[in-house]
C-alpha cells in the first residue's frame, strides 16, 4: 500500500514539530514511531512504511479540541482502552484530513497534558 505524498508530508511535519518540543525524544516501541517527554508518550506516529494507514494519535483533554479531532474523517477513539483517557487517532490519508498546522496544535496540547511543568514553562518562553 503506497503512502500518499500529502499524508507523508503531514506526517513528517508533525514528527519534526513533536521532536522540536522541549525534552522530546523519539523511540520505536512495537516497531512504531512515538514521541516521548519525561519517558511518557505524548504522540503515537505509527508507521511510515505503508504497511498500515498513516495517522497520529494524541491525548486531548480539552473538550472542544477532543470533539473537533473526532470530526476528522476516519478519526476514532484510540484502541487498547486509551480512548477512555482522551486519546484520539486521526488518519492522515483520508480526504479532508486535518492540515499539518492543526495536527501540530493537537500534538502541542497532548504534550502539555503529559510534560512536566518545567518543560511547559520552557515551551511558553520560546
Amino acid at each position: 500500500m503506497a503512502v500518499s505524498k500529502n499524508a507523508l508530508k503531514k506526517w513528517q511535519k508533525v514528527r519534526e514539530f513533536a521532536l522540536g518540543l522541549p525534552g522530546a525524544t523519539e523511540e520505536f516501541p512495537w516497531g512504531e514511531t512515538v514521541a516521548k517527554v519525561n519517558k511518557k508518550v505524548f504522540v503515537f506516529l505509527g508507521l511510515d512504511d505503508g504497511s498500515y494507514p498513516m495517522g497520529v494519535t494524541v491525548k486531548l483533554k480539552d473538550e472542544a479540541a477532543h470533539a473537533h479531532a473526532l470530526t476528522s474523517p476516519g478519526a476514532e477513539l484510540a484502541g487498547y482502552g486509551l480512548g477512555k483517557a482522551g486519546w484520539v487517532r486521526i488518519p492522515l490519508e483520508q480526504q479532508g484530513a486535518p492540515a499539518a498546522e492543526l495536527l501540530c496544535d493537537w500534538v502541542e496540547e497532548s504534550y502539555r497534558v503529559i510534560a512536566p511543568k518545567r518543560l511547559i514553562a520552557e515551551l511558553d518562553q520560546s
